[in-house]
């Protein structure tokens, strides 16, 4: 494996980082390096931005709206994007329902839906996960009876993230109650204004709204609305996780955080043991390093033409560690200064004073996106044979 990027991908890295520079909305740059998230009008004013370029579905084929850029030019593109201070894109619509509509969907999906994900008018959610099946996704019960024109939905998702947000929702529902767990599954697509949808909101312990309980009552959803054959949903769920898993990763969002954290190392009041905490930050990159490393062996297999593989359970689970492990030593390390919970109230620095909420918050990244006991589990069966 070659790790000395072109000329011609210097050049691009180069027109990249200089569009970021020039782009970026200053709101938005002073949220992430404080480890914040943004709010709906600032998440979208920026992903439509991104659509106008035409970068804001990178990983897409030129046919379908994408740049038509190879594996190594999207992850610089990320990089530079991360290390602008630019939040990554809503995943829902770009990352994982799109590939699944060009990939699954008939000719009159792709027309209708893949268009408003490419330019950021469209917000999805994922509607995967119900109160008893989360792990055990197979369990699902949300029922989709089907009548003359439409079918009928019946049910309930939970951890549904920005579904207070979403135009539409990408669900899996049970449409073979009698078939086995995974064969009686099918892929719908739900407008989220549609009669009989109620959305809950779900408050978490880092103090955001991102999470919602979502609930269907005789929802109806057009026939159209099929991602490919009914029965096919639980191979188009495994398509879609694995693209999940590799973007958990976050590698370069995590060489942003590492770059923050080293500065507010330097601009941290005389009472920081500075020598430990660079200690920390060296054995931190390290760590970030080999992950990198690892992320440029399925860069170079995509670029190959090679699909993705078990490799992308090894990433998300490596990559959700070490973000849990940064935002840790941001709390540690800030002693005092990150007992602040009230943000209004500075103390010390900025940085410290928010990494509570950012600590809190990536509780949850080993959970979601398929738990790393889980991807444990997959990387036993699919490399060692266990």
């Amino acid at each position: 494996m070659n790790l000395q990027f072109t000329q011609e991908e210097q050049e691009f890295q180069k027109t990249i980082r200089a569009w970021m520079r020039k782009n970026i909305p200053e709101e938005i740059s002073r949220i992430s390096a404080l480890g914040e998230m943004p709010e709906k009008s600032q998440q979208q004013r920026w992903e439509k931005r991104l659509g106008k370029q035409g970068w804001l579905a990178v990983t897409w084929p030129e046919q379908y709206g994408g740049p038509g850029w190879t594996a190594t030019q999207r992850y610089l593109f990320d990089l530079e994007r991360a290390m602008a201070g630019a939040p990554p894109v809503s995943p829902f619509g770009v990352a994982m329902v799109g590939p699944v509509i060009y990939t699954f969907g008939s000719a009159q999906q792709k027309e209708r839906w893949l268009p408003g994900i490419a330019s950021g008018e469209t917000l999805w959610c994922q509607g995967y996960s119900e109160p008893n099946a989360g792990s055990d996704l197979a369990s699902l019960k949300t029922r989709a009876e089907r009548k003359r024109d439409h079918y009928l939905v019946n049910g309930q998702k939970i951890w549904t993230t920005q579904a207070h947000w979403a135009d539409m929702m990408f669900c899996l529902v049970r449409t073979d109650p009698d078939a086995k767990k995974q064969q009686g599954i099918s892929f719908l697509l739900i407008d989220m204004n549609t009669p009989g949808i109620e959305v809950r909101p779900i408050y978490t312990i880092d103090g955001h709204h991102h999470l919602n309980e979502v609930y269907f009552t005789d929802v109806k959803v057009p026939l159209d609305n099929l991602v490919g054959k009914e029965g096919m949903g639980w191979t188009i769920a495994k398509f879609l996780l694995t693209h999940e898993r590799t973007t958990i990763a976050g590698v370069a969002d995590s060489h942003y955080a590492l770059a923050r954290m080293k500065m507010a190392i330097d601009e941290a009041p005389y009472y920081i043991d500075k020598q430990q905490a660079r200690r920390r930050v060296a054995e931190l990159e390290v760590e970030l390093m080999a992950l990198e490393y690892t992320n440029f062996r399925t860069v170079a297999a995509t670029d190959e033409g090679r699909p993705f593989g078990p490799e992308s359970s090894g990433l998300k689970i490596k990559g959700t560690e070490l973000q849990q492990k940064m935002s840790q030593a941001m709390v540690e390390m800030g002693g005092l200064m990150s007992l602040v919970w009230d943000s209004s109230s500075a103390v010390g620095n900025e940085s410290f004073n928010h990494s509570p909420r950012r600590y809190n918050f990536l509780r949850a990244c080993t959970i979601y996106g398929g738990s790393n006991e889980i991807q444990k589990n997959v990387l036993a069966k699919m490399l060692l044979g266990l």
